[in-house]
């Protein structure tokens, strides 16, 4: 088993402000590495079961185990009021005495549109969007709390993985293969966040600040990646449907992210992590799903 950073005082102890989808992946590989791991919720008795030894409490009372973390990662999303971490915890944490590094899950969408130019971890971003102007803030506001730990942002593409990939679409018959030639979204798969929340805990260094890309290798159109799932499947992909047709029926949220389009780049975020990833494009992602779906269905 693989160990966190040596050091002289108490083992490390990471916090997860939001043990939501990724922030599950991310405590069950924790743990596997041998970090002490605690979780917060808003209703820990109503929220999925966390992985074995993982510790979940309240979200309004988590004061005191964020007081005694060594590592904190946000998870969650900002609101009209702000970060939810900063507004009920800002005094814990401006005094937590062990806190040394923070973490927190933004969004490539604070680049807003680049008409499909790349941008990198240099660029500047220009959210175009109040949910994406709200992420960008709470950026802002984490590095400003900050003070003297290690801070990363890490800006996330479309989190996917097994239970949330186009596999669950295409089998239930609402996969739509939108065709708009040239518009690219980029990804990451739930594990390969998890991959690289862990390096940069063992990487960053005191006082350090970091913007880090958590997408694949290959930013890819949307009917790409519904024609892959579906031909995994055995099944005929959904019919193709021009993107002026399909936006008639899209959803507010569904639109503001077909009004954009950017590619992503990721080379200085794996030279600083020290990583490649297990799942480089949506096809090893893809295979890596169904695989353990059947697995899964043969147990």
């Amino acid at each position: 088993m693989s160990m966190p950073d040596p050091c002289n005082g108490p083992a490390p102890h990471l916090v997860i402000a939001g043990l939501g989808y990724a922030g599950t992946a991310v405590a069950r590989a924790a743990l596997g590495a041998g970090w002490r791991v605690t979780g917060t919720a808003r209703d820990p008795g109503a929220a999925a079961q966390p992985p074995p030894g993982v510790a979940v409490v309240a979200f309004d009372a988590a004061g005191p185990v964020i007081a005694g973390a060594s590592h904190l990662l946000v998870t969650a999303a900002p609101g009209e009021a702000g970060d939810p971490v900063i507004a009920r915890h800002r005094a814990v944490l401006a005094a937590a005495p062990g806190l040394r590094w923070i973490g927190y899950l933004s969004t490539t969408g604070v680049y807003g549109d680049r008409g499909g130019a790349w941008v990198d971890e240099n660029t500047a971003p220009t959210p175009g969007q109040a949910r994406t102007r709200r992420r960008l803030a709470a950026e802002q506001d984490w590095a400003a709390l900050a003070g003297p730990r290690a801070l990363d942002i890490f800006r996330v593409g479309g989190i996917y993985g097994p239970g949330r990939s186009a596999f669950d679409d295409v089998r239930a018959g609402t996969a739509r293969r939108t065709i708009r030639p040239g518009h690219a979204f980029s990804r990451i798969h739930r594990d390969d966040i998890a991959l690289a929340v862990l390096a940069a805990m063992r990487t960053a260094a005191p006082g350090g600040r970091r913007v880090l890309h958590l997408v694949d290798d290959e930013p890819s159109e949307s009917a790409t990646v519904i024609e892959a799932a579906a031909r995994m499947l055995g099944m005929d992909p959904p019919p193709a449907i021009p993107f002026e047709e399909a936006a008639q029926t899209m959803s507010p949220m569904a639109l503001s992210f077909w009004s954009e389009n950017r590619r992503v780049a990721n080379a200085a975020t794996k030279a600083a992590l020290g990583l490649s990833w297990r799942y480089p494009t949506y096809r090893e992602g893809l295979v890596a799903i169904l695989a353990e779906e059947r697995a899964e269905g043969a147990s």
